[in-house]
């Protein structure tokens, strides 16, 4: 009884020495004494803990103390244009040419692309072949041989003409495998053509023209055309198994061949021009 009267006389001196509560202590039982001293201790402890987002001065922190984001990781593959480097502005390719003609086998100026798959190889002749521009472009040409009676066999008139279609369509479609899928991925030749884009008149013309004979390997380094050349004169050589007899000379299959070659060539040139066309011209529309 007498610790326990002490303990009550010591506790009633601290509080009223200290600031007021809302209950006092006297009246109670020591065992309420000392669970509301306990109470005290707790509250007391936790209004001096610090909060989180302050600092131990009890200030917010700084803006620039916050944790910074992660941003993702810049995409190695995206190759978008920066509009202060003259480099990304000359030589835009575009899928077709004035909407209509397919372009594409052609590459922009300054461009770094992976190697074609034969798959990839396969479509991109599949894409110049059943596009429907191409047909357009059969009918002409198979128009001009006929006007030229370059094979008497076929006649004249609607028939004439049906069977001028069908050849000049199997030659310009045989020839597109041959040079931009089966002998590409034999010699593993990029059939694809690199823009220039740069440079004088002559200069590109010939640069153009030039790719006839020299292209890039998969790996990037220059090489002798062999898919353009051996290609074309073997889409050529297969076509005597589909003509009349009466065709099948050296010299009808050295024109056929000739002539693939030279398509090939002018269209070249026209891939080369096309993005000063478009830009000067259309002012980029197409």
């Amino acid at each position: 009884m007498v610790v326990a009267l002490a303990g009550i006389l010591g506790c009633a001196t601290a509080r009223a020495q200290g600031p007021a509560d809302d209950g006092s202590l006297l009246g109670q039982s020591p065992q309420q004494t000392i669970a509301a001293a306990a109470t005290q201790t707790n509250t007391t402890t936790q209004t001096t803990k610090p909060q989180a987002g302050t600092t131990t001065n009890g200030q917010s922190p700084s803006p620039d103390a916050t944790t910074p984001k992660n941003n993702p990781p810049a995409d190695p593959n995206n190759q978008s244009s920066n509009p202060s480097n003259p480099d990304d502005q000359y030589g835009k390719q575009s899928k077709r040419i004035l909407g209509i003609i397919p372009n594409y086998r052609a590459v922009s100026a300054n461009s770094h692309l992976p190697p074609l798959s034969f798959t990839e190889k396969f479509w991109l002749a599949t894409q110049d072949t059943f596009d429907y521009s191409d047909f357009v472009l059969v009918g002409a040409l198979a128009g001009i041989s006929m006007a030229q009676k370059s094979q008497p066999a076929f006649g004249q008139g609607g028939a004439g003409y049906g069977r001028y279609y069908w050849h000049t369509f199997a030659d310009g479609g045989i020839e597109n495998y041959m040079t931009e899928a089966i002998v590409p991925a034999l010699t593993r030749e990029d059939p694809r053509y690199y823009t220039l884009g740069k440079g004088g008149f002559f200069k590109r013309t010939g640069y153009a023209v030039s790719r006839l004979f020299i292209t890039r390997t998969d790996s990037g380094k220059k090489t002798f055309n062999i898919s353009e050349i051996v290609g074309a004169g073997s889409a050529a050589g297969i076509a005597n198994t589909y003509y009349p007899a009466q065709s099948n000379t050296f010299v009808k299959t050295y024109q056929r061949w000739g002539t693939q070659v030279g398509l090939d060539g002018v269209f070249d040139v026209l891939k080369e021009f096309w993005p000063d066309i478009n830009h000067a011209v259309f002012h980029g529309k197409y």
